[in-house]
């Protein structure tokens, strides 16, 4: 059965390849979804997909890419919603 995990990053995580390290890091462990760089400095994203491989997702957002700072991780469950392919918005 699919997990779905909605994240929001908060501190110095835009202008670090956040995004493009979180894409690399779910499409090796296969999991779907998007992230996105938010105007208020956040950086969002939907895993969804094996639920051991969301969660090791969501750990790595917890630090983020090595010259990330992440001060806070927004998680919340969302409903599968069939979500394929992992894509920067």
């Amino acid at each position: 059965m699919a997990k779905r995990r909605h994240v929001i990053a908060h501190g110095r995580v835009q202008g670090v390849f956040f995004r493009d390290a979180t894409r690399e890091q779910a499409q090796a462990a296969g999991v779907a979804g998007w992230v996105r760089n938010r105007p208020d400095g956040t950086v969002e994203a939907v895993f969804e997909g094996d639920p051991d491989a969301v969660e090791r997702l969501v750990g790595f957002c917890r630090s983020g890419p090595g010259s990330a700072r992440v001060d806070r991780l927004d998680v919340s469950d969302e409903d599968p919603r069939g979500e394929s392919g992992f894509a920067v918005r």
